[in-house]
């Protein structure tokens, strides 16, 4: 829904519809265009009215209902990804998660081969996905968006930039798609949808895959299309692998310890520094080491193009980790299943 600039309530009776919000202008109205607002909250609205267009009085009625959220602040201090990769793995590659991509893989496997015709991304790949963000849909966040988003914005100093410019994106969507600004629910982070997109990435990347007008990311075609969608625009190369297993004796070869690998060496040149592939991979693919911690010890991997487009998605070793088991897992489950029925 597109509005004009400039939103106001003229009257008692008159309605403020901010994207997809409705507030009733009445006897509360007053009252909440009064209420003093935090400097950084009324400067963060004075950039969105002048870049944006958008009614002062209608953002500031809107922020006056917003809350800081203590629990927010502790979830992203502490992010599940942290753990090591055993712990990581074994809550995030379990039964629930392959029992129910098989479910979905299964009643939605139409859509899912339209993805990956369009697009090149696998299914296993984009189930996996879906099963590590919100198990299929289960788990899509019991945060107030808006509330997530402006208390990462102007209380995490640590990211305040990418999450002002996150709560710019979600203001941008609400206005644009007719979202509800105030009762949209995400994550911690202010994520929505089946796939947890953050607002821009929503902006961006989400598509209307069942083409009745809306790009819905609670809507599960179009949760499949988008994932599918922002992977392909993030270079996924089809057919590729996705990560190579690699021993390193006797090598000195620096190991990337973060995560953002990005692939820039060959694996010729790896091979020729003592990193020796476990698996078939050509000498010309570029690639990225690293290593997770398992219950036995270190293992060492080559990230590879794929592998880094994943983690383009979520910034995290383990992640991306955990998507490839479980596609893995979800692939072997699926021919299971068909040689049963043969």
């Amino acid at each position: 829904m597109h509005l004009p600039p400039a939103l106001s309530c003229s009257s008692n009776v008159s309605l403020l519809v901010l994207g997809g919000l409705i507030l009733l202008c009445g006897v509360s109205a007053p009252a909440a265009a009064q209420q003093a607002l935090r400097p950084q909250v009324e400067a963060f609205i004075g950039e969105m009215v002048s870049k944006h267009e958008f009614g002062r009085a209608a953002l500031r009625r809107v922020f006056s209902q917003v809350r800081p959220r203590p629990a927010i602040l502790r979830a992203i201090a502490a992010p599940a990804t942290a753990k090591p990769w055993f712990e990581f793995r074994s809550s995030h590659v379990d039964a629930a998660r392959i029992n129910g991509g098989i479910r979905f893989w299964e009643q939605n496997a139409a859509t899912l081969a339209r993805a990956r015709r369009d697009y090149g991304v696998p299914e296993d790949i984009i189930v996996a996905i879906i099963g590590i963000e919100t198990l299929y849909g289960r788990n899509t966040g019991s945060f107030r968006v808006l509330d997530a988003l402006a208390t990462l914005a102007f209380d995490y100093p640590p990211r305040a930039d990418l999450f002002t410019r996150e709560l710019e994106q979600y203001l941008l969507l609400s206005r644009e798609g007719g979202l509800n600004a105030l009762d949209a629910k995400g994550s911690y982070a202010g994520a929505m949808g089946l796939p947890q997109f953050l607002p821009s990435s929503y902006r961006k990347y989400a598509v209307d895959f069942d083409g009745d007008g809306r790009r819905d990311l609670n809507d599960v075609a179009d949760a499949i299309g988008s994932v599918a969608h922002y992977l392909q625009a993030f270079g996924w190369q089809p057919g590729e692998p996705v990560v190579i297993p690699a021993e390193t004796a006797d090598s000195e070869f620096d190991v990337v310890p973060t995560s953002g690998l990005k692939p820039e060496i060959s694996v010729g040149e790896f091979r020729r520094r003592g990193i020796v592939p476990l698996a078939p991979v050509s000498d010309s693919a570029d690639a990225a080491l690293f290593l997770v911690q398992t219950d036995t010890g270190p293992r060492y991997w080559l990230g590879l193009q794929n592998f880094y487009v994943i983690t383009r998605y979520n910034r995290s070793i383990n992640y991306a980790m955990a998507v490839h088991d479980l596609a893995g897992e979800l692939r072997a489950g699926m021919k299971l299943n068909q040689a049963a029925r043969e």
